[in-house]
C-alpha cells in the first residue's frame, strides 16, 4: 500500500462522527415546554391506541361501579319481574348459561369472584370467552356488634349486586363441550349462594318462576277467578244479562 492511500484513509477516518448532532460532556440538551408537552401525547396516543379493537381501552369492573356512591344504598330487596317482563331471562351472546332458579337474594362481588374462578380453573386452556350479566354496584354497609339504635348506618363494608329470580348471571361461548360446559357451571353454583340450573341458547323465557314453554303471554295474564256458581233460584251470569242490567230503560 503507498503512501497516498495511507493518507487518503486517514482523512476519512477524521471526518467520521459517532453522532450527527456532537454532544459535549456536562451540558444538558435544551428542552422547552412545547417539545415535552409533544413528547408527552406521543406516549400517551401510543399506549390507548388499540389497532384491532373498537371497545374502549379501560372498560368497567363488573365487581365495582362505575361511578362512586352519591347516597348510601338501602337493603332493599331486588324487583322480581313477575308483572309480565322476561327481561334477562335468556341467552343474549354466549350458548350456555348460568340462571338463578330458586328465590331473588343479594351476592357479594367476593362470591361473585369466585364463582367466576371456578368456571375459568375448570376451563383453563380451552377456547372461549365469558360473560358476566350482572354487575356487583350495590354497597353493603354493617356496624359493630350491640351498638345502640340511632347512630347512623355504619362504615362500608363491600360491593354486592341484586340479583332477581331467574336471573342469567353467566354465559359462555366458545369451543367447549356441553358436559364441560354444565360441570363448569356447577362448579360455580357450589361457589355462590342459592340454587342455580344450566340453560342454553334458544331455551323459553321465564316470567317470574313460569316458564313460557307452550304457554303465551296472553294466557300468563288472564284472570285466575272464575265466574262464581248462580245461587239457588237466580239466573246464572252471562253477557246478556250484565247488558240488560245496565241498560237505561231498566
Amino acid at each position: 500500500m503507498n503512501s497516498r492511500s495511507i493518507v487518503g484513509i486517514a482523512a476519512r477516518l477524521q471526518n467520521l462522527s459517532i453522532a450527527s448532532s456532537p454532544l459535549r460532556f456536562g451540558v444538558a440538551p435544551q428542552t422547552t415546554w412545547n417539545s415535552i408537552r409533544e413528547t408527552s401525547l406521543k406516549n400517551a396516543t401510543s399506549a390507548i391506541r388499540r389497532p384491532f379493537s373498537s371497545t374502549a381501552s379501560r372498560g368497567g369492573n363488573w365487581l365495582l361501579p362505575t361511578a362512586p356512591e352519591k347516597k348510601r344504598s338501602r337493603k332493599g330487596r331486588p324487583r322480581v319481574p313477575t308483572g309480565g317482563s322476561s327481561r334477562g331471562t335468556t341467552m343474549v351472546w354466549g350458548d350456555y348459561g348460568l340462571r338463578m332458579c330458586d328465590h331473588h337474594r343479594r351476592v357479594s362481588a367476593a362470591q361473585l369472584k369466585n364463582g367466576e374462578e371456578a368456571i375459568k380453573v375448570r376451563l383453563k386452556g380451552m377456547r372461549y370467552r365469558l360473560y358476566k350479566r350482572v354487575c356487583a354496584s350495590i354497597g353493603v354497609y354493617t356496624k359493630g356488634n350491640e351498638a345502640r339504635m340511632g347512630k347512623g348506618k355504619g362504615s362500608f363494608d363491600h360491593w354486592a349486586s341484586r340479583i332477581a329470580v331467574s336471573k342469567v348471571i353467566f354465559e359462555l361461548k366458545g369451543e367447549v363441550h356441553e358436559q364441560v360446559a354444565r360441570d363448569a357451571f356447577r362448579l360455580a353454583g357450589n361457589k355462590m349462594p342459592g340454587l342455580y340450573e344450566f340453560v342454553k341458547k334458544g331455551d323459553a323465557p321465564v316470567v317470574g318462576i313460569t316458564k313460557l314453554d307452550g304457554i303465551t303471554m296472553e294466557e300468563l295474564k288472564r284472570p285466575r277467578r272464575k265466574v262464581p256458581l248462580p245461587m239457588p233460584g237466580e239466573l246464572p251470569i252471562t253477557s246478556s244479562t250484565v247488558s240488560t242490567s245496565l241498560s237505561p230503560e231498566a
